[in-house]
């Protein structure tokens, strides 16, 4: 009788596939590292997958005695017999998120190679940040400004944010960059707390993605001399919402309404789609900055990692993610 392997198990063996971003030019003082950055980035997975936000929550449910733990523990344990402790565990994903950016860049200019999106449409890619609430109570402006934390609930290291379709959200802003094609796929990401300007950001990401994308588009919060010198820079052209009042006449009206309306198809199906996957319609799981990093940035690669399982075995890469991610 033949098993099929759990879901789960297959996406942790996947990062022993993953390529991985060059290392930082200079390694930081101290004694090398026991355990590579792969067999976090495997916890990483079972935890974003399995709901679980805290070590010790990791460490319970791996702990228990089915086939599917046994070969996840196995799958977390050096050849030569070697566990991460506790310590180890709640250091090493602390400084997890900062990897994450690059990573996700990495793995991104990879399954562009291997799913070819833009065989049949212009190399085009979408930017654009969602509004993910902070857990808990909001911080009123005259609290903040006064230093008082009126109950501890409340995350002192999310921030405020106007959205034109939420109204004002007290939270964390998820930047994305995604295809423009058949399949969504995100290339670039990163977390901030929710004021951070989306134009302020876009460099950074814009500077992650493949040499094959020609051009970004975006709203108009992406209308800035910076992002238009970082686009130039990569000799890709930049199509963005115009400032001043509606209707616009200029000449390039036309064509930048049928940029706008793939962009709005691309981004925003996306995020709908991420955030019912990974239930990030309500407060995020989780408090503070590494944390929430963590869980929405790990929640972008285990999608990246989905699509990669998923096209290796000839599936549908938009329709049935939710079903499958469910019952791993």
């Amino acid at each position: 009788m033949i098993t099929q392997e759990p879901l789960l198990v297959t996406l942790v063996r996947l990062i022993d596939r993953l390529p991985l971003p060059p290392p930082p030019p200079k390694r930081g003082r101290g004694r090398p590292r026991t355990y590579p950055d792969r067999l976090f980035l495997k916890a990483l997975v079972i935890m974003i997958v399995r709901h679980l936000h805290k070590v010790h929550e990791l460490l319970t449910v791996l702990a228990q005695p089915t086939t599917e733990m046994a070969q996840l523990r196995a799958l977390l344990t050096l050849p030569e017999g070697r566990y991460p402790t506790r310590r180890t565990w709640e250091r090493r994903l602390a400084a997890l998120p900062d990897t994450l950016p690059a990573q996700i860049a990495c793995l991104g200019r990879q399954l562009v190679a291997t799913l070819r999106p833009w065989d049949a449409c212009g190399r085009a890619a979408a930017i654009d940040s969602t509004v993910l609430r902070a857990r808990g109570g909001v911080w009123h402006k005259k609290d903040r400004e006064a230093g008082e934390v009126p109950h501890t609930s409340i995350d002192t290291a999310a921030h405020w944010t106007k959205s034109g379709w939420h109204g004002w959200v007290y939270g964390w802003k998820l930047h994305l960059v995604t295809t423009v094609a058949g399949v969504w796929l995100p290339l670039a990401a990163e977390l901030t707390a929710a004021n951070a300007a989306d134009n302020a950001v876009a460099p950074l990401l814009l500077a992650e993605l493949p040499a094959e994308v020609r051009f970004v588009l975006g709203d108009r919060h992406y209308n800035t001399a910076e992002v238009r010198a970082a686009c130039a820079e990569a000799d890709r052209v930049l199509v963005a919402s115009q400032y001043g009042r509606y209707p616009h006449t200029d000449d390039g009206v036309e064509v930048r309404r049928v940029f706008h309306k793939l962009r709005s198809t691309a981004i925003e199906n996306f995020n709908e789609q991420f955030k019912g996957l990974f239930d990030a319609h309500g407060p995020v799981p989780t408090t503070g900055l590494t944390n929430t990093r963590r869980f929405a940035l790990g929640a972008v690669l285990v999608y990246q990692l989905l699509l990669w399982q998923r096209h290796e075995h000839g599936l549908d890469l938009r329709v049935g993610l939710k079903p499958a991610l469910k019952a791993a």
